[in-house]
């Protein structure tokens, strides 16, 4: 009990006296965060409206592949991110390795499949009717699939804060493909693994409180924009 205690405390002294390198970790989380949810939702977007909106052959099998793809470990994730740009990979020439950059790519692999299934579950959600309406309305294709993004437009923003919530959270691919480098690629997840392995459990709890947050001003901005 103690260590808790100590670890709120703490975790105001962190926030309020401006402890860089404190700073350094969630504005790194934040930044590479916020790239690989763009990157994901700019590519799962249009990739799960496209699967929950037209029938074709194998789309079972796409979205099995898919639903498995939700449940892969961020070590798993890390191992082979870690594998094409390291320097004996494929992508060895850009030196991603121990960078943000390649942090970003790892998280936007894990949030891809979530971004995709949810909009792709939201989408096949619509009533059949409603887009039937928009026909016999004379609406074209574009206003059709506008029309029926905006009808699920909470649906998608959910999906949206849940895969946030995943990148925001892991430890495997930053600790695995930043390589926790202080001042440079070290997260608050990482962070906290550090800190609670040396016996620091009040600079591991303060962490920990900064970064659940950080998860809570994502909700926070979800519930704003309902209400608007």
């Amino acid at each position: 009990m103690d260590d808790i205690v100590a670890g709120i405390v703490k975790a105001f002294e962190l926030l309020f006296s401006g402890d860089e390198s404190t700073w350094t970790a969630v504005l790194a989380t934040v930044k590479v965060s916020t790239c690989s949810m763009l990157l994901s939702i700019g590519a799962g977007l249009p990739c799960g409206f496209l699967l929950g909106y037209y029938e074709f052959r194998g789309k079972q099998h796409l979205r099995t592949v898919l639903d498995t793809m939700l449940a892969l470990p961020t070590v798993f994730i890390g191992l082979v991110v870690f594998a094409f740009i390291s320097n004996q990979g494929p992508l060895g020439d850009f030196k991603l390795l121990f960078s943000l950059t390649g942090i970003a790519i790892g998280q936007t692999i894990l949030a891809f499949p979530i971004v995709t299934a949810i909009t792709a579950t939201t989408i096949e959600a619509v009533d059949p009717l409603f887009k039937l309406t928009l026909v016999s309305l004379g609406a074209g294709k574009r206003n059709i699939i506008a029309t029926c993004l905006w009808e699920v437009r909470y649906g998608i923003l959910a999906g949206a804060v849940t895969a946030y919530g995943r990148v925001l959270t892991e430890v495997g691919i930053s600790m695995m493909v930043g390589g926790n480098i202080k001042w440079h690629t070290r997260t608050v997840t990482t962070a906290i693994a550090l800190e609670t392995g040396k016996g620091e459990f009040a600079n591991g709890i303060a962490l920990g409180i900064i970064l659940i947050t950080l998860a809570f001003a994502v909700n926070l901005s979800l519930s704003l924009l309902r209400r608007q």
